[in-house]
């Protein structure tokens, strides 16, 4: 496939939007500088449960791929 072809297969064409569409378009992102987030006014809420359940399959896979690293922090098992 040439690369003509296969750029104008990949290309987008703007129209609109079917009626039944279950969800809201975001306005496009501004092009140039992204905006300061004044982290001042940040706010962070705990709202987790006291005790998060967890299974014994998930305490496996963070053994089988952190292991070394949790070994290397609290010592060998």
């Amino acid at each position: 496939m040439s690369h003509r072809r296969h750029a104008w297969h990949c290309r987008t064409v703007p129209g609109e939007l079917p009626a039944d569409l279950y969800i809201t378009p975001a306005p496009w992102s501004r092009c140039g500088r992204t905006v300061k987030h004044d982290v001042e006014t940040w706010s962070v809420i705990d709202d987790w449960p006291q005790r998060v359940p967890v299974t014994q399959v998930e305490i496996d896979v963070f053994e089988a791929w952190f292991g070394d690293l949790f070994d290397e922090f609290f010592g060998p098992v």
